[in-house]
């Protein structure tokens, strides 16, 4: 079975079993879930050592909020991916917005924090069920898309945005990804912090010989 074909079987194997327990911030890394995480891992663009690091991260952040306000492991959602730690959901005040906001950056090893918390007092259980359909529809479209390397992406939903954040092959897998999402019901907005991933350099060989040396 070529790798690419075996990333998506299984994927959408632990996919299957992932959509028993939904949630709104469901990273499409994740639902790797169980015994298949190792493996998928690896394939991972970031690498099994980037997904430990960053899971790392993100349980300090975790910690960080715990110790200062309960309130915000409930409500914020963290998503890390290659040691920049994208913060959603939607909290009551700008204090405690910038808070979650302040907690994170104590973590070390941190590139970057990205601040998409809402202040508001909306929403509710209906909203909440809504996103985590959102995310778990997306899901499944990414990962039997056999033109997308799902495994590379992580999705949070609040309130009907869907935030992306990971490493896209190229320009058009990226579009891809938002086109899968724009067909989504209850979706109004997308916003995309995907790295698109740099171009592989050509062999110097090959680059003395495209140069015409």
């Amino acid at each position: 079975m070529k790798p690419k074909l075996l990333i998506k079987t299984v994927t959408a194997l632990s996919l299957l079993g992932a959509t028993v327990n939904l949630g709104a911030c469901t990273p499409v890394s994740a639902v790797m879930g169980l015994g298949a995480g190792a493996g998928l891992a690896a394939y991972q663009e970031r690498g099994m050592d980037g997904v430990a690091r960053d899971l790392g991260l993100a349980s300090r952040i975790l910690d960080q909020y715990a110790r200062h306000d309960h309130t915000l492991v409930a409500n914020v959602g963290i998503e890390v991916y290659e040691s920049r730690a994208l913060l959603t959901g939607q909290v009551e005040s700008e204090d405690q917005r910038a808070d979650a906001v302040r907690l994170a950056w104590k973590v070390d090893g941190l590139q970057d924090v990205i601040n998409e918390i809402h202040v508001t007092s909306d929403g509710g259980m209906l909203d909440t069920a809504r996103d985590a359909w959102v995310s778990t529809q997306l899901e499944a479209k990414l990962t039997f898309d056999e033109k997308i390397l799902a495994i590379n992406y992580a999705i949070e939903t609040v309130g009907g945005t869907v935030y992306l954040i990971g490493i896209a092959q190229d320009a058009g897998e990226l579009e891809r990804v938002q086109n899968h999402a724009r067909s989504i019901a209850y979706v109004r907005h997308i916003v995309s912090h995907v790295r698109i991933k740099a171009p592989a350099a050509l062999p110097v060989n090959q680059a003395s010989a495209d140069s015409g040396l």
